[in-house]
């Protein structure tokens, strides 16, 4: 899996993920661009199943490494079927253990999700692999003597992380988790010739921890750099909504709801976004963020990212069913083409109303939470800013009638140009 118009030389590589701002910390730039500029280089990216799904959070080394393939490189797609079971430690308390059972089935989830970003033929093709395979085969005392002897404790205790929670206390199993990822970056080196791993910034103690501990055993040398952590510019956590975490899951996040996180990027945000997450050339982005500048409102830019993620996590029909949905409810396309599933997701996200009955259309703004009052209701009905299903109502005593229901359950309605609200009929 190659394509031919990313950049492709010694620097070239190395140089785009500088541009797009993909690379924060390094073990060398110059041994990194040797590395990937000398032929085909083996590299992995892990993933910890700590929820049922991946997130957006996760796009950004996700993407990275359909990146690196595209440019020649093999990838190992590491999901942590025993480091789930731990934890990486977190700064503010004790993480809460899941049971083997639940952690297995989280990583058979997260391994199909990761499929639709690499190609697993060709000469590059990607392996999915999982650290229990050799992490479950290790005895206490191999563990201790051949992987805990090569770790120096002030080194350990050096930690941030560690350092932050020694007051409140860390379990010794927490603590240990840099040993065991560490011992991830050895194994798939004797096992697969690994010689690159990346992920958060937040991770580079313990990638270094890896890096150490493959020359420890006398093996190497290996390369490693991390990514930065994706924030948004209004002090909000990435990756985050209204109505909570966007997963790449369609059960948990409808694909409509993706989308929509894409196209609400403020505009303080969107061009790094889309330098960390498209695949578009330099040249294309440049001209993208300049048409963007000079026509913020069209958000030109928040489009183009929100359909191409879309259509890569999604695919081509529900990126379509998006956009229609996006236009249609604001009154610029036809209501009745949008799949029951993508209308429900939409008007879930702006506000879905489940009635037994179906009041008049006055009754409908009020019970939408469109209006506060039966009388704000039939004020904005007289003044012509009322919609049923893009239909403006001009009277005040309009009633609808179960002809109007969408697929046989839901109504649209809108107020004016911008707020609109969904019912559903129960039954």
């Amino acid at each position: 899996m190659t394509d031919s118009n990313l950049p492709q030389g010694r620097d070239s590589l190395t140089d785009d993920l500088l541009w797009r701002g993909l690379i924060q910390d390094s073990t060398g730039l110059d041994e990194l661009r040797d590395l990937l500029g000398a032929g085909q280089a083996t590299f992995y990216v892990g993933f910890d199943p700590t929820a049922p799904s991946l997130h957006v959070g996760h796009l950004m080394q996700v993407l990275t490494a359909r990146r690196l393939q595209l440019a020649g490189h093999r990838p190992l797609l590491l999901v942590g079927g025993a480091t789930g079971q731990i934890g990486d430690p977190k700064e503010s308390a004790e993480r809460t253990f899941n049971s083997p059972d639940v952690v297995a089935g989280w990583v058979e989830r997260i391994r199909e999700q990761l499929s639709p970003f690499v190609t697993y033929t060709g000469e590059n093709a990607a392996q999915l692999v999982n650290n229990l395979d050799w992490t479950g085969e290790m005895s206490v005392v191999e563990f201790l003597r051949d992987v805990g002897k090569h770790f120096p404790v002030n080194k350990m205790l050096a930690r941030e992380v560690v350092r932050a929670r020694l007051e409140t206390g860390i379990s010794f199993t927490e603590f240990s988790y840099q040993l065991l990822q560490a011992n991830d970056f050895f194994e798939l080196h004797r096992r697969h010739g690994c010689q690159l791993q990346y992920g958060g910034s937040d991770q580079w103690g313990n990638i270094t921890a890896g890096v150490d501990y493959v020359r420890r055993r006398g093996a190497g040398p290996v390369q490693a750099f991390t990514t930065p952590l994706v924030t948004k510019s209004d002090g909000t956590k990435f990756g985050k909504s209204e109505s909570g975490a966007i997963w790449l899951d369609p059960q948990m996040t409808s694909p409509y709801a993706f989308y929509q996180f894409w196209v609400n990027a403020d505009d303080r945000d969107v061009s790094r976004y889309l330098r960390y997450f498209s695949f578009r050339s330099r040249e294309e982005l440049e001209e993208l963020e300049k048409a963007t500048a000079e026509r913020p409102q069209a958000r030109l830019a928040q489009r183009a990212l929100a359909e191409e993620l879309t259509t890569l996590v999604h695919g081509e029909r529900e990126t379509a069913q998006a956009v229609a949905a996006s236009q249609a409810l604001f009154g610029r396309g036809s209501l009745d083409e949008l799949a029951p599933e993508t209308l429900r997701a939409a008007l879930t996200e702006a506000g879905l109303v489940r009635l037994d009955e179906l009041p008049d259309v006055a009754g409908l703004l009020k019970e939408s939470g469109l209006v506060p009052s039966m009388k704000e209701a039939r004020r904005v009905i007289a003044e012509g800013g009322a919609y049923v299903n893009n239909t403006r109502i001009s009277e005040v005593d309009a009633t609808v009638s179960a002809d109007d229901l969408l697929h046989g359950r839901y109504l649209v309605l809108r107020r004016g140009k911008r707020s609109f609200a969904g019912v559903e009929l129960r039954g």
